[in-house]
């Protein structure tokens, strides 16, 4: 394993942008802005770009993520530009701010890590590697979901030896994560599941004093309900809400009970990172089935004949990523008017079955009708299957019939 630049997590929301570089003590946090100097193409972020905003010489432009994933257009000191566009400069400011600190270094391998993931944000991030010049292959996307689990796991074994336990409080509100490690005769499984507690959260409650004990209060029903009955290993706290804990007094005296409690202001910029480094490991670090958001919980699989033996063809897999999961297969039909698609999910022992009819396409002599299978996924539970005829030679010319069926998991 080459070591020839930098390892780079990055933690994309859309009020604060955090970098973890892997080796580096000091995190990057900066907001998701950017700021035009007026009348000059030049921008800047953090602190110079509220600086140049306050003066009235500069003009801001925020809400990076959510108007680059709608494709907004947005007037810049009378330029008109793409919400993509935006994102892309911020990204390169930022970048470039953290290689200048550490020595030019190139970027070796880039993990970006989202709080939600959906094809649109990931197609404009995408876009955003080849502006910021990482090939696809050092550039990837998870979720929030993912970079705990990867923080987890590379801290030491008792940490996560039960279960574990997380509470976010950021702009985004209030969230908690919970992660397990089932360990089985053939595979061990790691599993991280969430629940958006409250996304009207409002961090202004934490300015008086009466707010300060409605938030400790509703923190503290959350914690009995959702800590109650399990054993715990270790609770992590993280996000701006918890960077001091003094408030929440009585919250804390609940999970502290019989357990271990970490803070960690920048956990998913660090999950991140350690997620990177095992991109750059020919296999991971951590040989187990993954389950967390932006990860299949379900495999698919048809059956097919092969070598005159009807053999199971596995098309996703539990704990594949669902937006890199993607597949061009060619085969012939043997008296088949139809596709059946066996779905099974890891926590159940029954299978689904799912067909699509291929009544579409012309009737032909048995073993004359070659098909295009092209196999992708919308988001973790829907696959998308595009099925083309293309003919058998010149005796049967290619009808180019389509038919596209979204599946559900």
């Amino acid at each position: 394993m080459s070591m020839d630049g930098l390892i780079v997590g990055m933690d994309l929301c859309g009020a604060y942008t955090q970098v973890s570089c892997l080796g580096r003590d000091k995190v990057w946090s900066f907001p998701t802005q950017i700021c035009k100097k007026k009348q000059e193409n030049l921008w800047f972020i953090g602190a110079k770009a509220h600086e140049l905003m306050l003066s009235g010489k500069g003009v801001m432009a925020d809400k990076l993520l959510s108007q680059a994933r709608r494709e907004r257009s947005v007037v810049i000191d009378g330029e008109m530009l793409k919400g993509r566009e935006l994102l892309q400069k911020f990204l390169k400011l930022v970048l470039e701010q953290m290689q200048r600190e550490c020595n030019n270094s190139r970027i070796q391998q880039l993990v970006i890590t989202l709080p939600s993931i959906d094809s649109l944000i990931m197609d404009r991030l995408l876009y955003c590697a080849d502006y910021l010049g990482v090939s696809r292959g050092r550039f990837h996307v998870i979720s929030h979901g993912e970079s705990f689990l990867y923080y987890v796991l590379n801290q030491k074994k008792e940490i996560w030896s039960s279960y574990v336990g997380l509470f976010t409080l950021s702009q985004n509100g209030l969230r908690y994560d919970e992660m397990k490690v089932q360990k089985g005769i053939r595979q061990t499984t790691v599993i991280s599941d969430y629940e958006n507690l409250d996304e009207h959260f409002d961090l202004n409650l934490l300015e008086t004093d009466s707010g300060i004990r409605k938030a400790d209060r509703m923190l503290c029903t959350f914690a009995e309900r959702l800590l109650a009955k399990k054993l715990f290993s270790a609770v992590l706290l993280t996000g701006i809400g918890f960077e001091k804990q003094e408030w929440a007094s009585d919250f804390m005296a609940v999970i502290c009970k019989r357990r271990k409690v970490y803070g960690e202001s920048y956990l998913f910029a660090k999950g991140a990172a350690y997620r990177a480094m095992d991109y750059l490991h020919i296999s991971s670090e951590f040989p187990y089935v993954m389950i967390c958001e932006g990860r299949l919980k379900a495999s698919v699989s048809m059956e097919v004949m092969h070598k005159e033996k009807l053999t199971p063809l596995v098309i996703a897999a539990p704990g594949d990523t669902w937006y890199e999961v993607r597949s061009t297969l060619e085969f012939i039909l043997n008296n088949q008017k139809e596709l059946v698609f066996h779905i099974q999910h890891l926590d159940s022992r029954r299978k689904n079955e799912v067909t699509i009819p291929l009544d579409e396409f012309p009737s032909r002599p048995n073993r004359t009708t070659r098909v295009q299978m092209r196999v992708a996924f919308l988001d973790e539970r829907t696959m998308v299957v595009i099925v083309q005829d293309k003919g058998f030679g010149e005796l049967f010319p290619a009808s180019n019939v389509v038919i596209r069926k979204e599946i559900s998991l």
